[in-house]
């Protein structure tokens, strides 16, 4: 059976206090009809000060979404490191670790935007090693043993449920990131298909001495949405897979790899292109892939029609896969 994600990052451009809360409500209630029907995780992740109001705090959004479902996994995929406090990041994963009873994963990026960075005062050319001290900070933390922190003895509690310590992955595209993993014997999230970056991790692996593993997107990994009618589905909701596509686009130097990454233009341009993909269920049982990542919400889809493609998929895809 494959993995199934459902992602949410709660993009709607011009949107009120009102129309949000009915979107964040949506996507709770999209999470608990997920759970009940067998599918995988959610997925969600961290920007700040986007126009579009791209979520900002999954951590809270993941403690909602537990709170109304009893199966599914949570991946933050990715935290920006940098921008949190070693010592309350580690407080809050554990409490949604022992909330959950496990089903958080954090993936644990540095990010690629400076006006984050300058947002909340962080120095942008120390994000490397701050990382290094979060992630440090973390594991000597989950412990619940006293450790030095910054010159002084600290303790953080509760314990995460998890043991040794909640899942917690590297990410990113670059050989620092891949050395930094392997460094602390924590496992490796490429944000990209990169068979090179995966070989230079293992390597670093024996020269460590650590274990670890990889969890890397496939060559293939659209974004998907599944309706009656492909043709239709373009036309009228296409600009919202583009708006998300040109953001994306708009944050993303010429050196940062990610699976998501679009040249697109126009509608047209994107649809040719394959990285969002709109499919009947039909279609979408024949693609034939190891992980399904459905995008029910993207761009500031209409709650509506992300509702439809959910309910083909749970419905008519899944059962078909479990074949």
């Amino acid at each position: 059976m494959p993995v199934t994600v459902v992602r949410f990052n709660l993009v709607e451009p011009d949107a009120t206090p009102a129309s949000l809360t009915a979107r964040y409500r949506a996507a709770l209630e999209m999470a608990a009809y997920a759970d009940e029907h067998g599918i995988t995780t959610v997925q969600t992740e961290e920007h700040h000060g986007a126009d579009n109001n791209w979520l900002p705090s999954p951590f809270a959004f993941a403690a909602a979404v537990f709170g109304a479902t009893r199966r599914i996994a949570v991946t933050v995929s990715a935290i920006i490191g940098p921008l949190h406090d070693p010592l309350r990041l580690a407080e809050e994963i554990a409490v949604l670790d022992l909330l959950s009873g496990g089903r958080l994963v954090t993936v644990a990026g540095i990010g690629y935007r400076p006006e984050e960075y300058a947002l909340f005062d962080v120095d942008w050319k120390r994000r490397g090693k701050i990382q290094d001290e979060l992630l440090d900070t973390l594991l000597k933390a989950w412990t619940g043993e006293p450790f030095e922190y910054r010159g002084r003895t600290v303790r953080v509690t509760p314990r995460p449920y998890t043991d040794p310590h909640p899942l917690l992955l590297v990410g990113g595209s670059s050989k620092a990131a891949a050395r930094r993993a392997a460094r602390l014997g924590l496992p490796f999230f490429p944000s990209a298909h990169l068979p090179e970056l995966e070989a230079y991790y293992k390597e670093r692996l024996v020269e460590y001495g650590t274990e670890g593993w990889t969890m890397m997107p496939a060559a293939e990994t659209p974004l998907l949405h599944v309706a009656e009618d492909p043709d239709r589905a373009w036309a009228r909701y296409g600009g919202h897979f583009l708006h998300e596509a040109r953001t994306y686009a708009s944050w993303q130097s010429g050196d940062v790899r990610s699976a998501v990454k679009s040249a697109a233009t126009t509608v047209e341009e994107l649809r040719a292109e394959g990285v969002y993909r709109i499919v009947t269920p039909q279609e979408c049982v024949s693609l034939g892939f190891d992980n399904y990542v459905l995008h029910p919400l993207s761009g500031g889809m209409p709650v509506e029609e992300g509702w439809r493609g959910l309910r083909l998929f749970a419905e008519e895809v899944l059962p078909a896969l479990g074949d």
